[in-house]
């Protein structure tokens, strides 16, 4: 019996994968039939471009004061270090979005840019939702609730494949886990 090379069965299973992800990719995106469905992803896929994030930790910081000055100081941090990775990412594997790859898919939500891997919303939802929960842990389970909404939303709204949404998810439990670990040594 011949073996094929490795390059060839290895080619073989990423485009089976990659097949089964666009097909997944259209299954999210039949969500958008329904109206509530539609709007729910849609909230929160604009909730996740920042403005949602930033307006809750100006209202914990009025709440909290000065007690979360500097825990909030590092979660800045991590979002700047995260947007840098996010960026150069983006730039050298630039894949395109699935919406520009599969004209099938419905479009209520147009990107903020053209490539897809990783998604920055999934990356920052991880990143902010564990440093946030860690500084006011009752709100945990709306915060992982509102995060994984967000990676969802990527997947329904056909802006994302879920390569993407995992890498990003990756990326932010890694920022947040190294912003909490350089935090508790200081």
């Amino acid at each position: 019996m011949k073996h094929q090379p490795v390059h060839s069965v290895v080619s073989f299973y990423v485009n089976r994968y990659i097949a089964w992800e666009d097909q997944l990719t259209l299954q999210c995106n039949q969500l958008q039939r329904s109206r509530i469905l539609r709007w729910v992803f849609a909230w929160a896929s604009r909730l996740g471009d920042g403005a949602g994030w930033y307006g809750l930790m100006a209202v914990l910081m009025l709440l909290y004061g000065a007690q979360l000055a500097v825990p909030m100081a590092w979660l800045l941090f991590s979002a700047a270090l995260g947007m840098v990775i996010y960026k150069l990412i983006k730039h050298h594997t630039a894949r395109v979005r699935p919406l520009h790859r599969n004209h099938h898919l419905m479009v209520s939500i147009l990107p903020l840019d053209r490539y897809s891997f990783p998604s920055g919303h999934t990356l920052h939802a991880c990143n902010f939702a564990i440093q946030l929960a860690v500084m006011v842990p009752a709100l945990g389970v709306a915060l992982a609730v509102a995060a994984l909404l967000i990676a969802l939303s990527r997947l329904v709204l056909g802006l994302h494949y879920l390569s993407d949404v995992l890498a990003g998810a990756v990326i932010g439990v890694i920022l947040a886990w190294f912003s909490l670990q350089l935090q508790s040594t200081m």
